[in-house]
């Protein structure tokens, strides 16, 4: 499971291959989406779940001041390159979880 990070005012563009197959929740803040002709989107506030896939939105905002995270489900690991952005105003972090078992 990965968090986005995204400060207030921040943008990060979605990049498909990135989000091929994952599911969003916003867990803190609010995010709103950038339709592909840079026109604002819906708002989407806590607790809110949302894929990406084929809706061809092309940034993640955050409108407000604080800072909102999104919490982002895949079925398979993530690329190593995945965590790491480019964009200064967003962070982007792998959480791993023990399962319990013994290693």
């Amino acid at each position: 499971m990965r968090t986005l990070t995204l400060r207030g005012g921040a943008r990060v563009a979605v990049v498909a291959a990135q989000w091929y197959d994952a599911f969003a929740v916003v867990t803190r803040g609010r995010v709103q989406l950038e339709l592909r002709d840079g026109e604002p989107g819906p708002v989407l506030g806590r607790d809110a779940g949302f894929w990406l896939r084929g809706t061809g939105v092309r940034a993640l905002r955050n409108p407000g001041r604080r800072t909102a995270r999104v919490r982002i489900v895949t079925p398979r690991p993530a690329p190593p390159h995945a965590s790491q952005h480019p964009y200064a105003s967003c962070r982007m972090t792998e959480e791993r979880h023990n399962d319990g078992g013994t290693t």
